[in-house]
């Protein structure tokens, strides 16, 4: 059955293209749609060049017809735009000018024209609200990837005999035709299905105690090559960190990009920055120039033009998180680190003065090739698919690309844990030979016994 989609603002302030991603179906841009996109024509931002995308689409749409008439889509539907339905009744208390209640009218409107009628909103109470009117609604799907709790995790645990697992050491790899899975509904073993990059926990057939850990390069499984490294005088102190490890300080000639999940306190940033620091401080061949730490705030993202200071001075107040982590960093006696305050800021200072970190806005990524950087997105998860497609692409040469966020931790307002850039990232780039990526479980939370105990305890709540 052919299907109209009516389409909210949020949709293409995010995504231009979901004019095109509705197949034979027909698609529907409220009239009051257009009002509230020529508001943002002159933002210099992303929704900015979002409004602007659309209207160079519908523009150059207006060429085969007339717009409110409806106009052939590459897909075999129709677009048109619709100024009708003003006067339809809506609920006592909906103000008819406000224009979320003008969409609607448009949408209950063609259902009560007998059309099969869909909102596509990434607005949350906008959809519910449909439901109160009786209107199917949705978010949009093009870019939702797997739930967190069922993707990618960048790791798996698998079976091999003891003499295997000897000979895994001596060796430095191992044939999958002497690995096996088991299957978690029978207790079968099974032939192992790997992806490439994916991290191994490789544990004896007859004691579980002998373990080894490695790295699928798409034909057998390595030892990891960095395990015993300890980047900027840090060490991995469990299974997840000597992953992340090892993807951190594999060349960016082998792995450009990297991406991290997992909850607050499991070191992400912390090992990030670790070496990151190790390679463009004490690694003699200054593969890289500096770092560059950029941690995205929906509202400053928008705003830092018109805040005073300099760009580093505007973006302070959002990267206290990085400098916790470099003040621990700099000063590893934990019992000595705060007894100057004074001094230890200076040693953070310094590495900002000496441009061996910088700090810069997401929005100013847009258009630039970073060349030698390793380059750190902090809170990615706050990202949209768009623009986490704009950073990983903005990667020259020698540069490497540092994803790390929490999915469960979301501040964007139209974002959740299938849509945000990070997920997105993670599933689009699972399975490149070009990219690292792990999951950190919450029992590798190494910050305090309280953060672990709370991590555990608030992701099991019903």
């Amino acid at each position: 059955m052919k299907k109209t989609y009516i389409l909210d603002t949020n949709v293409l302030l995010q995504t231009p293209n979901a004019i095109y991603a509705f197949g034979d179906n027909d698609v529907v841009i409220p009239e009051v749609v257009l009002e509230e996109l020529d508001k943002f024509k002159k933002e210099a931002n992303e929704i900015g060049a979002n409004a602007r995308q659309t209207a160079r689409m519908l523009d150059a749409l207006r060429n085969s017809g007339d717009l409110t008439r409806g106009v052939p889509l590459p897909g075999g539907g129709n677009l048109r735009l619709e100024l009708n339905f003003r006067d339809i009744v809506l609920p006592e208390g909906w103000h008819s000018d406000k224009a979320d209640n003008r969409i609607l009218k448009v949408c209950k409107g063609l259902s009560e024209r007998h059309e099969t009628a869909i909102l596509v909103s990434k607005d949350i109470f906008q959809r519910i609200k449909c439901d109160l009117i009786g209107v199917q609604a949705q978010d949009f799907r093009n870019e939702q990837v797997t739930a967190p709790d069922d993707g990618y995790t960048g790791r798996v645990s698998l079976y091999a005999p003891a003499k295997k697992i000897n000979e895994f050491y001596k060796k430095g790899y191992l044939d999958l035709k002497y690995i096996s899975a088991v299957d978690g509904e029978t207790g079968e073993e099974k032939p192992p299905e790997l992806t490439v990059n994916e991290f191994v926990m490789l544990t004896n057939i007859e004691s579980a105690k002998n373990t080894a850990l490695g790295r699928y390069d798409g034909e057998k499984v390595v030892a990891l090559k960095y395990m015993e490294e300890r980047p900027f005088g840090v060490k991995a102190r469990n299974v997840g960190q000597k992953f992340m490890q090892e993807a951190l300080m594999m060349s960016c000639d082998d792995i450009p990009l990297v991406i991290v999940k997992g909850a607050a306190g499991t070191a992400k940033t912390f090992f990030a920055l670790a070496v990151g620091l190790h390679k463009v401080m004490v690694q003699k061949d200054k593969q890289y120039r500096k770092i560059l730490v950029c941690r995205p705030n929906v509202k400053f993202d928008e705003d830092i033009g018109f805040l005073p200071g300099s760009e580093t001075e505007k973006l302070a107040p959002f990267m206290r998180s990085v400098i916790d982590n470099l003040e621990i960093l700099l000063d590893s006696d934990e019992f000595e680190r705060y007894k100057n305050e004074s001094e230890l800021r200076d040693k953070v200072d310094e590495l900002f003065h000496r441009n061996i970190i910088t700090t810069e806005a997401i929005a100013y990524i847009r258009g630039r090739s970073i060349q030698k950087n390793w380059v750190i997105i902090d809170e990615a998860q706050n990202l949209t698919p768009k623009q986490v497609k704009g950073i990983i692409t903005r990667a020259g040469r020698g540069t490497k690309i540092v994803l790390i966020g929490d999915p469960d931790q979301i501040d964007h307002p139209y974002l959740d844990s299938r849509t945000n850039g990070l997920c997105y990232a993670a599933e689009r780039m699972k399975g490149s030979r070009y990219c690292c990526q792990i999951a950190m479980n919450d029992d590798e939370c190494e910050r305090s016994p309280l953060a672990f105990d709370s991590a555990v305890r608030m992701n099991t709540i019903p």
